[in-house]
């Protein structure tokens, strides 16, 4: 669902029949009073006793995503769906301005392993990132080496690289490719001297990196067992183990090395700290960020060991901690214990009693979010307000000085290592597109490295963060982007974004679809909710569990803030999601549906009661709560969005959206949610339409050319319920 906050590299059962299958789906389209045509979809006499409590489920059928029946009515919902939104006459206008705005070169801040630069990038309008090796950072493009172009290994621009991994010294590449944007990844080795691709092959790895001993004969991962093939994206993902691949060797012969069978909802993976002597295992339930640390003595790095006892250095799971580096025995870490907004600590880990740490780096009134060891200092990643501050402290925890930023916006990919005196970070914002800075460590000055060049008038906009009072008085951050001339007369077209949950915070981003938006008059609204990380974890608590209602309400009172304000009125309002994001926005169009004028619920977790029987879904729980718990289920059932959709004249155009490979949240979650809303809302005026990506996942990995169709859908639609012409 989300990924760990604390990464320092950069942070069902079938229903049969032809007979059934012909009756029910190919009598096709049922005509609706608002004049939209949906296709038929049965309803199935589906209940069950949870609790006390009869909960129907007729769409359960839905959840069989392989399903003959179900493909069919995946097809069918497309058909209609596609039809409507060939039929916006500015749909194409769209698309064309999307291709300019993509039409740019990105790359990453160049990073280095042993004497050997990298760096990826992309000229525009490839479908996924080039790796390229490099002779020093500064060196002109056109004598870039390609290590690795994705775009070479599949027609459709689909396969994409999910994981890269090279040895200390460069001289060995470990990657993963995904297919279709799935969760799984295939694991493959490179000699990168020679770009031979050698033969060791390692299948059914999901959420794993790889971490190579400083010998180079191999590397540590985890990995699921093999999931079912005939379960829907293959069932539960339980009992994540650690293993050595051995380089030259085939995958059944590999070693071993972490499991926790007792534990099958236990997330581990392994890291080979930066001297080699040492693999640091870090456990966690699911997406809890609490998580525990286990170490393995591997002796001499030349000659690394695996009979030595795995210690549990840190065994309670009482609070994150993110491994950063060590001298000898003594281990640096990020964490929230005793600290709600993070702190450095130092613990010997032959001493790891709480009474024996070395506070390093305290805490502040700031969030700190990321560090990273460079130059044999601590650069520290702040959040103030939702915005980043970077920041340098000594090794001993003095601090050194800021980084300065080129204004309001986000730090990310900070890059270099112990021994550099450089460091390379990316900087971007809503109306700064990511561009890649040099910052020396010993001198403290900072100096453009490189800028991308967007076919927009960025002079014409601006960035501007307010505060609003939620239902419960708590202040809420909001950032608004909009022409600088805009005024505030109740009219303007705005699109209000928010995610709140797993500690993730949302920060200002650089995303080109949405200047199409800007450049018609719109204003984007990206709001800081509560159950996200921009705070800290008293931010994140207050939004989870029982504390769930006050995201919806965060987000409810950002709509009203904007009415209220004069930035537009319900009718011009429209509301976007992805995920945890997407389950937002199902959950405010049930209990608020008059705010809205278009809403945009996407890959989201919309039936929340059996969230947790579907792949990765189990984990979910340390954010959501169990259904299996009596008492949680009681607050799940309240707003899960599947089981809440009710008969609401106010309710406005949704185009739901999803994927047929999304392994992470199950596409069943957007089927079963769309019927149900095309059930009670389809003969209503407005279209409740559900847009089915095939050959994509959860959205990591789409290829730029399938990403821009499915923006310019998006904003076609937006903007045509809008009422921009």
């Amino acid at each position: 669902m989300n990924d760990s906050r604390h990464s320092i590299t950069d942070r069902h059962a079938r229903t049969g029949g032809w007979a059934a299958l012909l009756a029910v789906l190919l009598p096709a389209l049922v005509a609706c009073g608002g004049g939209y045509d949906y296709p038929d979809t049965r309803k199935d006499d589906v209940s069950e006793e949870l609790h006390g409590v009869t909960v129907e489920d007729p769409y359960r059928w839905l959840e069989d995503d392989q399903a003959p029946e179900v493909l069919e009515w995946v097809d069918a919902q497309n058909e209609v769906t596609f039809e409507h939104l060939r039929s916006l006459s500015g749909r194409e206008a769209i698309r064309t301005r999307l291709l300019e705005l993509q039409d740019h070169a990105r790359q990453s801040a160049p990073f280095r392993f042993g004497e050997q630069w990298f760096v990826r990038a992309n000229d525009g309008l490839q479908d996924q990132d080039v790796l390229y090796r490099i002779e020093s950072p500064g060196e002109d493009p056109t004598g870039w080496e390609v290590l690795l172009d994705p775009n070479e290994l599949s027609e459709d621009g689909t396969t994409s690289v999910g994981m890269t991994a090279f040895t200390e010294d460069g001289a060995l590449l470990a990657y993963g490719l995904a297919e279709a944007g799935s969760d799984w990844r295939e694991f493959h080795v490179m000699e990168v001297a020679s770009g031979e691709k050698l033969d060791d092959h390692l299948r059914w790895i999901k959420f794993s990196g790889a971490s190579w001993t400083h010998d180079n004969g191999g590397f540590f991962y985890s990995r699921y067992p093999e999931p079912d093939p005939d379960a829907a994206q293959g069932g539960i993902n339980e009992n994540q183990t650690v293993w050595y691949h051995a380089l030259g060797t085939a995958q059944d012969a590999d070693t071993v090395v972490y499991s926790n069978p007792e534990f099958p909802n236990r997330l581990v993976g392994a890291q080979v700290s930066d001297d080699g002597r040492y693999a640091v295992f870090t456990i966690q339930e699911g997406t809890d960020q609490r998580n525990g640390i286990h170490v393995l003595d591997l002796g001499r790095p030349a000659s690394p060991s695996f009979d030595g006892e795995i210690v549990p250095v840190l065994d309670v799971l009482d609070a994150s901690y993110g491994f950063l580096g060590n001298d000898g025995e003594r281990f640096y870490f990020l964490t929230d214990n005793d600290a709600p907004r993070y702190r450095v600590v130092a613990i010997n880990i032959r001493r790891p009693d709480p009474g024996n740490w070395l506070e390093i780096v305290p805490e502040t009134g700031d969030t700190l979010l990321t560090a990273r060891i460079v130059g044999d200092r601590f650069v520290l990643g702040y959040l103030d307000d939702a915005k980043s501050r970077l920041a340098v402290h000594t090794m001993d925890g003095a601090f050194e000085r800021d980084v300065p930023l080129p204004g309001i916006g986000s730090v990310g990919q900070l890059s270099g290592t112990r021994k550099d005196d450089v460091l390379h970070f990316a900087f971007s914002s809503f109306l700064f597109p990511p561009s890649i800075y040099r910052y020396d460590l010993a001198s403290g000055e900072t100096e453009p490295h490189w800028a991308p060049e967007v076919p927009f008038d960025f002079d014409q906009f601006e960035t501007n963060q307010v505060f609003f009072a939620s239902e419960d008085g708590t202040q809420i951050p909001m950032f608004l982007t909009h022409r600088k001339d805009m005024t505030r007369d109740g009219d303007n077209p705005t699109l209000l974004y928010g995610y709140g949950g797993f500690n993730i915070s949302l920060t200002p981003s650089f995303n080109p679809s949405n200047l199409v938006f800007l450049e018609r008059g719109g204003v984007y609204a990206q709001v800081s909710l509560r159950g996200g990380g921009e705070y800290g974890e008293s931010w994140h608590r207050a939004g989870m569990l029982e504390n769930k209602q006050n995201v919806f309400d965060d987000f409810i009172g950002a709509a009203e803030f904007l009415i209220h304000d004069s930035v537009t009125q319900p009718a011009r309002l429209a509301i976007a999601g992805g995920s945890n994001g997407g389950l937002l926005v199902g959950a405010v169009l049930n209990q608020r549906p008059e705010l809205f004028g278009a809403a945009l619920p996407a890959v989201g977790v919309m039936d929340m009661l059996r969230f947790h029987k579907f792949t990765i879904g189990w984990a979910w729980t340390s954010d959501y709560g169990s259904p299996d718990n009596p008492e949680m289920f009681e607050v799940l059932r309240a707003y899960s969005p599947y089981h809440n959709v009710a008969p609401s004249e106010d309710f406005p155009p949704t185009l739901v959206t999803t994927a047929d490979h999304d392994d992470r949240v199950a596409p069943g979650h957007s089927f079963k949610y769309a019927a149900r809303i095309q059930e009670v809302h389809g003969d209503g005026p407005n279209p409740v339409f559900i847009r089915i990506q095939k050959s994509a996942g959860h959205g990591g990995g789409m290829p730029v050319s399938m990403r821009v169709e499915l923006e310019a859908d998006r904003w076609a639609f937006v903007l045509h319920h809008l009422g921009v012409g």
